[in-house]
């Protein structure tokens, strides 16, 4: 299987948007490309730098989503696999969901990002509610997929989940870059340790997706530090991005031969689920460990 990452900038249209992912999807197709991942939220600029009431409404239901539809069109004419990040309306609830399409432009389903940051330029929580959906793991024509959202990345749990729910590749649609407290402060290879760390642990290879350039909100501004890459089982990176360019991230993977390194190494044979229990609480005292 070969596998792309999208890296792009985002302009306040989200007709040019759309078609600029759409230009880059079908670039990366021609490449062999059966799963495109673009960035999270990329009809837009990241409007979560700022708290205000009118992005409210930029919220849109599943069910004939202008965007979803288009690239379902997009997906069963190059049949590839296209997980699309929009900011869903479900009646009185909103959510940042990534709608999976399939080789076919089916839409196997959706999934709404569970864990939502909440600090400076990042204001999730005004706009999402935490998702409901659980992980997921999708069977798709081209490998079995877990999607994460941004702020899941960092969060091993997560990747553990899909990875036990039977994902051959996880990707992670993000918007990241500077921090407005300390505009010095650099995530960017923390950023891209944690993931490299969830292939490592799981086996299974990584794909982050995010956009670059500086927005400039109502007040807050934000400039997207790029870097999206491809790390293998392992967590080596096999292919990375720029901190500013567009970036069509290719690499290929032997999913059979994967899945046979996963039995052989006995990272999931060896585990010890009934010694986890602490991880179903928030401050670790709920589980059958012993504690002082």
């Amino acid at each position: 299987m070969i596998v792309a990452a999208i890296q792009m900038q985002m302009s306040t249209a989200t007709a040019e948007n759309v078609a600029t992912a759409e230009r880059l999807v079908r670039e990366a197709a021609s490449r062999g490309a059966g799963v495109v991942l673009l960035p999270e939220l990329f009809e837009g600029h990241y409007f979560c730098k700022d708290q205000r009431a009118e992005d409210l409404d930029r919220a849109v239901p599943i069910d004939g989503h202008p965007t979803i539809g288009r690239f379902q069109s997009v997906a069963r004419e190059l049949g590839v696999v296209l997980p699309i990040s929009v900011y869903e309306r479900a009646n009185n609830a909103l959510f940042n969901t990534v709608a999976m399409l399939d080789a076919d432009g089916a839409l196997l389903g959706t999934y709404r990002k569970s864990h939502i940051p909440d600090g400076p330029g990042y204001t999730e929580k005004y706009y999402f509610s935490p998702g409901d959906t659980g992980f997921r793991a999708w069977r798709t024509a081209h490998g079995v997929i877990g999607v994460g959202i941004c702020w899941d990345q960092w969060f091993p749990e997560a990747a553990r989940a899909m990875a036990l729910l039977g994902a051959e590749l996880l990707l992670y649609p993000t918007a990241i870059g500077s921090e407005p407290p300390n505009p010095s402060w650099d995530s960017s290879g923390h950023w891209q340790r944690a993931m490299q760390g969830h292939a490592a642990s799981n086996l299974v290879p990584v794909v982050a997706a995010n956009r670059f350039g500086r927005e400039v909100g109502a007040v807050t501004e934000i400039t997207f530090y790029g870097s999206s890459f491809i790390a293998d089982a392992t967590g080596a990176k096999v292919a990375e991005a720029g901190r500013e360019g567009e970036a069509i991230l290719t690499a290929e993977f032997d999913l059979v031969a994967l899945r046979a390194m996963r039995t052989a190494w006995g990272l999931f044979r060896d585990r010890r689920p009934d010694l986890y229990g602490p991880l179903l609480t928030l401050d670790g005292r709920g589980g059958t460990a012993s504690r002082p």
